[in-house]
């Protein structure tokens, strides 16, 4: 292998490393059109993919999602290396991290790639094989070794304080960006992030009132309606940085993000100049309301109902996991206009206004009631039942102006909901490494520091590996999106490998920890419970890959 752990890999070493993950892609190429055509075959009648079909074939088509995802993941590590190299700036830390992510998932997708702690997907379920040709056998053999691992934690310990662990390949405009909201997380959130989560507390108003400052609620809305005009990929950086030092920061602007994405692609021109400099600057707060209470992730079945009366509406219904509902401003809210349908064409979409809450009295706006969810973790902005009796809408706040709109409306969101969530889940990652790695420093055990022993190390290196790829797979959807390419499949395999990578940092950075880990007082506990919730929310792991799945056996060929 170009990088054994022994010497630090010279040019034309790393010039091979380069050459051998270059020609192990079309091998997995292969596979993965390989996969699709058999599984193709079997949920295809009269021409064209049925959803019953697919659907008792559920295991065998996530499968294929994962796939995907590792095939993708191993392309954009591959392209961040050679534009690197390209640059002068692939060096020791970036082969390592490309050397032993190409042999551990080339190494899985040969023995199997785990979806779950218990659910592993492999090749034969997709009725295929695999024997490696001379460049992956070569990865798989001695791509990830524990000299390298140990390799790779020497040059991390010789990095900590840095923001990430190997070169991102931002430009230096978003690496000033993740400086500066690095700073402000590090100044302002991490003190007092553990402390908002023991005592179950709101994050202050004045923490929200420097993020508005400071352009978070408007980073991506265009300057003609009061925001930055920033790329998604700034908002990244500031999601990723933000949700490091604690997740329900970084969430903040998501809120804002979707209710921006909304008006932009559906609302009026009234609309737009009305909602969209409001939300820029942070003064008016919004949430998200679609989910209830029987439909889960089946918004085409929602039952809430919005009636006319007059030129208003009224609704009435339940929703549920309405996050940071008590003291905002605004209501992105779903309803049912058309009660003679019983799927997602008779919905819509209100801009529905409310009165902010108090402690005391958290839903003040007649017609609507609702009460606090108790929860695990992601608790600064806390989670709502809501209930809608006779609550009005002013007719003019019909997002677009057009009923039966609202479900195609909310889709266009999903690409940048996603990647902002994938982001979120890096930066939980990156938190839950750095504070395993301080633990291991800091805590003496049998003469010598945890890191020093290699079981500890090899955790610590695998999560800087696999945030380095989860971290590719953000940046490269975030890229397609500035570049108006449509990406929901990117956004989507970005999620789902971000949330499964940050709840494996979580778990082994508190494993680190042992028995303190397992103490309230210790922050990666907070961070363990923060971590589970982005395998959750904008699409569980199974509705992802089920999408994924669907949209790569739609556009085969």
């Amino acid at each position: 292998m170009p990088h054994d752990g022994g010497d630090m890999p010279k040019t034309a070493l790393l010039a091979d490393l380069l050459a051998l993950t270059e020609a192990a892609l079309p091998e997995v190429d292969a596979l993965l059109k390989g996969s699709t055509d058999a599984l193709a075959a079997e949920v295809t009648e009269g021409g064209r993919i049925k959803g019953a079909l697919l659907e008792t074939r559920q295991f065998e088509a996530h499968a294929l999602a994962w796939l995907a995802t590792y095939a993708q993941s191993l392309r954009q590590m591959r392209a961040w290396a050679g534009r690197l190299s390209e640059a002068g700036r692939f060096g020791d830390m970036e082969a390592l991290l490309l050397q032993i992510g190409f042999g551990e998932y080339l190494s899985q997708i040969a023995g199997g790639i785990p979806m779950s702690q218990n659910e592993t997907a492999r090749l034969a379920d997709l009725g295929q094989s695999w024997t490696p040709g001379p460049a992956a056998a070569a990865l798989i053999a001695g791509g990830n070794t524990a000299a390298a691992r140990a390799a790779l934690v020497a040059l991390m310990r010789e990095n900590h304080g840095k923001a990430t662990f190997g070169e991102t390949g931002l430009d230096e405009d978003l690496e000033m960006i993740r400086e500066q909201f690095r700073r402000y997380a590090e100044d302002r959130v991490v003190p007092n992030a553990h402390e908002w989560h023991l005592k179950d507390e709101l994050i202050p108003m004045e923490i929200i009132q420097e993020l508005a400052e400071l352009g978070v609620f408007g980073l991506t809305i265009p300057e003609e309606y009061g925001g930055l005009g920033l790329s998604k990929a700034s908002m990244v950086v500031v999601s990723e940085e933000l949700s490091r030092g604690y997740i329900g920061v970084g969430s903040l602007g998501t809120r804002s993000e979707i209710a921006a994405e909304l008006i932009l692609c559906g609302g009026t021109e009234e609309q737009k100049h009305k909602w969209l400099p409001a939300l820029a600057s942070g003064e008016i707060l919004p949430t998200a309301v679609f989910t209830e209470p029987n439909t889960g992730s089946d918004l085409g079945s929602l039952r809430t109902r919005a009636v006319r009366d007059g030129d208003d509406w009224v609704v009435t219904g339940n929703k549920t996991w309405i996050t940071h509902a008590a003291r905002t401003h605004v209501m992105t809210l779903l309803a049912r206009t058309d009660p003679a349908t019983t799927d997602y064409k008779g919905l819509s979409m209100f801009l529905a206004e409310k009165t902010p809450g108090t402690d005391e009295a958290p839903f003040p706006t007649p017609g609507m009631t609702g009460g606090e969810i108790e929860v695990l973790g992601y608790r600064g902005m806390k989670e709502y039942e809501l209930g809608f009796d006779g609550f009005r809408v002013k007719g003019e706040n019909l997002l677009g102006g057009v009923e039966g709109q609202g479900f195609k409306q909310l889709m266009q969101t999903f690409e940048s909901a996603r990647i902002q969530t994938a982001a979120r889940a890096v930066g939980v990652a990156q938190s839950a490494l750095e504070t395993g790695m301080r633990y291991g420093e800091d805590r003496k055990q049998f003469g010598k520091a945890l890191i020093e022993f290699p079981r500890v190390a090899g955790k610590l290196a695998m999560m800087a590996v696999e945030i380095m790829i989860a971290r590719q797979l953000t940046y490269s959807s975030a890229w397609e999106k500035d570049h108006d390419h449509r990406c929901d499949l990117e956004a989507g395999m970005a999620k789902l490998l971000g949330a499964r990578v940050a709840w494996a940092c979580a778990d082994n950075a508190l494993q680190i920890h042992g028995g303190n880990g397992f103490a309230l007082e210790y922050q990666i506990s907070r961070i363990l419970c923060d971590a589970r919730i982005l395998n959750i929310f904008e699409g569980a792991a199974e509705i992802q890959a089920q999408v994924i799945a669907r949209r790569l056996l739609d556009t085969r060929g």
